[in-house]
């Protein structure tokens, strides 16, 4: 009977570390472990995403996606005579959750337009600050989509249509939440209870990736607590060990106090994030239309939003420095995409048509940029390197002073399959006989060099 005992022992150990090497590397919760995972490729491939921010706080529209919190305690006059003047005595932040209905609101259409942009992922938010879950949370009480305002599932509705068209879903989510008491009774300990963290935030990501399988998790809300209070490590380690998305998910790097810019999948660092020069790290900018507010805002102005040739002049530069860029629009809260934005992201999808292989799974070149006679950003695929012209430069020719070339050198205008004729400069570079070139509403062209 022993040596049976024994046997089956011996068996069940060679099964485990058949089934540890078949699953690849089990990483453990900590960061070193967790910082060594490589970056699921298709990340950096896609370079362009669309960001969601739709909540309670597109009810009153008004001022920022941080309402309640500049209301009740920024205590910003503006927030307070907006309520004043529209709203009786007593009215809360809670009232306006029954009219965030969303009856408009169509998923296939959203796709749509997303599809239309030439994103390749997206990014809703499931829960933000305020608590309210954009699904049917069990450790929401009532504060969910499913049993207040819209009565539907949010998160689960886009993701099928997003699905549909082969792009990438993945889920915002806030670790924090302004005024739930559980969290402030942990804040008011020093965040020595995680009272919080075992009854909400973490029941909540488990749930989220189990029902959802999201690409990606972009979490957010972290800053006030340290990644111990938060056991983001833990949640980390059975993500990328054991969840159903282990192999594809990536995370980005807001998982506590300090951990921005330094431990995760890739690095989002501070919101609008732009670095002066190439990181050494995969990292994403994220950035709004609306350059005032995250969520929908009834008193925005056009002055106040990114016009098309300003975004695609902001995606160039953050593709030719090895990034994503994440681009933002706040729906109403009825669940439209205003026309502004749509125009916006349509008008992106219209430039990729033609450009998109100098963006879509391109990587830095040696050298990012050039001040020629109008700004050049570079990006490279293979042999293959794009010099991207960001504005026009209104003459016939037109010199690059880094390219290296051979007499086997072949130079293409993108959207123009005729080459052009060029010459190399004495030292490097060449100087390039461009065409009349073709209109472009976002004032970029794209010259391929092909070795």
């Amino acid at each position: 009977m022993k040596m049976w005992e024994e046997l089956r022992n011996i068996s069940l150990l060679f099964c485990l570390l058949s089934c540890a090497s078949s699953f690849g590397t089990r990483y453990t919760p900590d960061w070193t472990s967790l910082d060594s995972r490589p970056l699921p490729e298709w990340y950096d491939e896609v370079k362009f995403g669309i960001f969601v921010h739709w909540g309670v706080f597109s009810v009153p529209a008004f001022g920022s996606e941080w309402f309640w919190w500049y209301w009740k305690v920024a205590l910003k006059p503006e927030y307070i005579l907006f309520m004043v003047k529209n709203y009786p005595p007593g009215f809360s932040y809670t009232d306006f959750a029954p009219d965030f209905h969303a009856q408009f609101f169509d998923p296939d259409e959203w796709a749509d337009i997303f599809e239309a942009s030439g994103a390749k992922y997206v990014v809703l938010t499931s829960k933000h600050h305020e608590g309210f879950t954009n699904w049917g949370s069990q450790t929401s009480w009532n504060w969910n989509s499913v049993d207040n305002g819209p009565h539907r599932d949010l998160v689960g509705d886009l993701g099928a249509a997003i699905r549909k068209r082969s792009l990438h879903y993945g889920l915002y989510h806030s670790l924090y939440e302004w005024f739930n008491p559980i969290y402030l009774s942990d804040k008011q300990s020093g965040f020595k209870t995680q009272e919080f963290v075992e009854k909400k935030a973490m029941p909540e990501l488990y749930d989220l990736v189990n029902r959802y399988k999201p690409d990606l998790i972009w979490s957010d809300g972290d800053w006030e607590a340290p990644d111990t209070y938060w056991n983001s490590t833990g949640f980390l380690a059975w993500l990328y060990n054991d969840s159903p998305v282990k192999d594809v998910v990536v995370t980005n790097d807001r998982w506590g106090l300090g951990c921005y810019c330094k431990h995760g999948g890739y690095y989002n660092c501070a919101d609008k994030f732009t670095p002066g020069q190439l990181p050494n790290h995969k990292w994403e900018k994220c950035q709004s239309v609306d350059t005032i507010s995250w969520g929908y805002r009834r008193n925005m102005k056009l002055s106040e939003l990114m016009d098309l040739p300003s975004i695609i002049k902001d995606m160039v530069y953050v593709v030719a420095l090895g990034g994503n860029y994440l681009l933002n629009v706040g729906p109403t809260a009825d669940g439209m995409i205003a026309p502004v934005f749509e125009e916006r992201l349509r008008g992106i999808g219209a430039w990729l048509k033609v450009n998109g292989e100098a963006i879509y799974s391109t990587k830095p070149w040696r050298v990012q940029a050039e001040n020629a006679t109008v700004p050049v950003w570079y990006t490279s695929k293979s042999s293959t390197v794009y010099a991207i012209l960001t504005s026009n430069p209104m003459q016939n020719s037109f010199k690059l002073l880094t390219p290296k070339t051979s007499h086997n050198t072949v130079v293409t205008l993108l959207g123009n399959p005729e080459p052009l004729k060029w010459a190399p400069l004495q030292t490097s570079g060449l100087i390039v006989l461009l065409p009349d070139l073709p209109f472009s509403p976002a004032e970029a062209w794209t010259l391929k060099l092909d070795a």
